[in-house]
């Protein structure tokens, strides 16, 4: 048998073919880490996921525990299960962090964003960005002759498709706060 039939044969049949479907698939999870309330914490995280070329789709950081002198991190990361688990574990070795939790495997959470959207109109444009913000329960916190600023809280997705409707009514700007989330129940 010739070296390239070989070869072909044992592409068929190799345990390297053997790879698992799901190795690959790349998950949104929200990590809730307590930390000490203090200096540098917050840089060490993040140099955790800089340093491993991990990205951070959110993070938002205020202390919860004022006499403890503890704040919550909560990240909003992407990943294969096992990247998500080396970072859990990462986290976890980190002197100033109590806990680590997945909110996403853990079961059911809360997670709603804060966000700002600048928006020019006039006319029938205006009349539209109006009805939209109506639609979504924004409020208008400011208004102007030229523009508005909507307030709105909600899940990302949902501040996510606010933003694409008001795109085409004239967005001039957006500030999001980051995903807060906690777990349900007791």
């Amino acid at each position: 048998m010739s070296a390239l039939k070989l070869k072909k044969g044992l592409s068929k049949h190799s345990a390297y073919d053997l790879k698992d479907p799901n190795a690959d698939v790349r998950e949104s999870h929200t990590l809730a880490v307590i930390v000490d309330n203090e200096a540098g914490v917050l840089a060490r995280v993040i140099g955790l996921f800089s340093g491993r070329g991990y990205n951070i789709d959110s993070l938002t950081v205020a202390e919860v525990d004022h006499e403890g002198h503890r704040s919550r991190i909560t990240i909003v990361t992407r990943g294969t299960p096992t990247i998500i688990e080396q970072i859990k574990a990462q986290l976890g070795r980190i002197v100033p962090v109590h806990d680590v939790h997945d909110l996403t495997v853990e079961g059911p959470s809360v997670e709603r964003e804060l966000a700002l959207f600048k928006v020019e109109g006039a006319g029938d444009k205006r009349v539209e960005a109006l009805r939209l913000a109506d639609i979504f329960r924004a409020n208008a916190v400011d208004s102007t002759l030229e523009s508005f600023v909507f307030e709105l809280t909600g899940s990302p997705e949902k501040i996510d498709a606010f933003a694409e409707l008001m795109r085409p009514l004239g967005l001039i700007e957006v500030a999001r706060t980051g995903v807060a989330a906690l777990a349900r129940g007791v």
